[in-house]
């Protein structure tokens, strides 16, 4: 493998080139992921920066992460009969219930698919 540079000012600057231009779409939870990484485990961090793999590592949890949130929304809200017809008859408790469940499926997925290697 050659290495070609360029000047830029009084410097050399080698002409490196990405092999995976891939534009991902990272949300919360890819964000999440990558500052987890980044102040807890800097080697893993640093290594998949290197390899070219952190971007779609943090895109494909994201889309884990959302995808895991949904069905433990429905599932939990199914369970404790959170339906469509209290959100007509008690709008309030409906969205008690709701963000009660909505913060324990995220506790899980934050806890099964963020914080852990």
């Amino acid at each position: 493998m050659e290495i070609t540079y360029h000047w830029e000012g009084d410097y050399l600057i080698p002409d490196l080139k990405l092999s995976d231009t891939t534009e991902y779409q990272i949300g919360k939870y890819g964000r999440m992921r990558k500052r987890f990484l980044e102040e807890n485990h800097r080697g893993i961090y640093s290594y998949m920066i290197l390899s070219e793999t952190l971007w779609k590592h943090l895109a494909e949890i994201d889309e884990e992460c959302n995808e895991m949130m949904d069905r433990l929304v429905r599932q939990m809200a199914k369970k404790e009969g959170v339906t469509e017809q209290l959100k007509s008859d008690d709008w309030l408790c409906w969205l008690q219930k709701m963000n009660s469940i909505r913060s324990r499926a995220e506790e899980v997925v934050l806890h099964d698919l963020i914080y852990s290697l």
